[in-house]
């Protein structure tokens, strides 16, 4: 699939602690349903053979939707299983060396909290960057804070959108309209839910808001 911005627009991260037993395809299709612009798996717990096999559950119900399916750090289980692409931190294998193995037409987003790391990451092959924690992160609890300020800079320094991550909730996401983000990441906004679909749908009517505000 190939990659174009509007991905961003809602870009929804699993979590399996968010779920509370409830059944990842089956909560991952209702965010879809909500309105989930790109569905990124993340479990660190997992080997590769297991996430391979996670990942090919949820790449049919992505693809359904017409969207994306991100694997979390693991290129190797994203390119064994047909995932869309692969998100890596600053600490995982660098985005050049994976660009050189898996080609134009994946996916690569990194992590990017300085400017420096985002042109970097640009230079390097990303596609997109994800941007923060722009709020303190409940999944996250050491997460370096970004400054709206840093945000806005890190986005002029680009050209390869970005995606605002790190705590954003309905309530807060308005903060950061203005500041030449491309979508935000949620975690627990959507999963954690009662009702992820309703959720979803609230969540991505403020995305849209704040895009156009950019």
């Amino acid at each position: 699939m190939k990659f174009v911005p509007e991905m961003l627009t809602l870009y929804a991260i699993t979590d399996n602690a968010c779920l509370r037993g409830r059944d990842l395809a089956e909560q991952v299709e209702l965010a879809l349903q909500g309105g989930v612009t790109c569905i990124q798996l993340r479990d660190k717990e997992l080997a590769t053979d297991d996430l391979v096999s996670e990942a090919r559950i949820l790449i049919p119900i992505c693809h359904r939707y017409g969207v994306p399916l991100i694997v979390n750090d693991d290129y190797h289980a994203a390119m064994l299983s047909g995932a869309d692409g692969v998100h890596v931190g600053i600490e995982d294998a660098p985005v050049a060396e994976i660009r050189r193995i898996v080609g134009e037409d994946f996916i690569i987003g990194a992590t990017a909290k300085t400017v420096e790391q985002a042109c970097s990451a640009q230079k390097m092959g990303a596609d997109y960057l994800g941007v923060g924690a722009v709020f303190p992160s409940p999944t996250k609890k050491n997460a370096v804070r970004i400054t709206p300020e840093i945000l806005k800079e890190i986005a002029s320094c680009v050209d390869i959108p970005i995606c605002a991550i790190g705590g954003i909730t309905a309530e807060n996401v308005s903060e950061i309209n203005g500041c030449g983000q491309k979508g935000i990441a949620v975690v627990s906004a959507v999963f954690a839910s009662d009702d992820v679909r309703s959720a979803a749908e609230l969540l991505r009517k403020k995305a849209e808001e704040g895009i156009q505000k950019c």
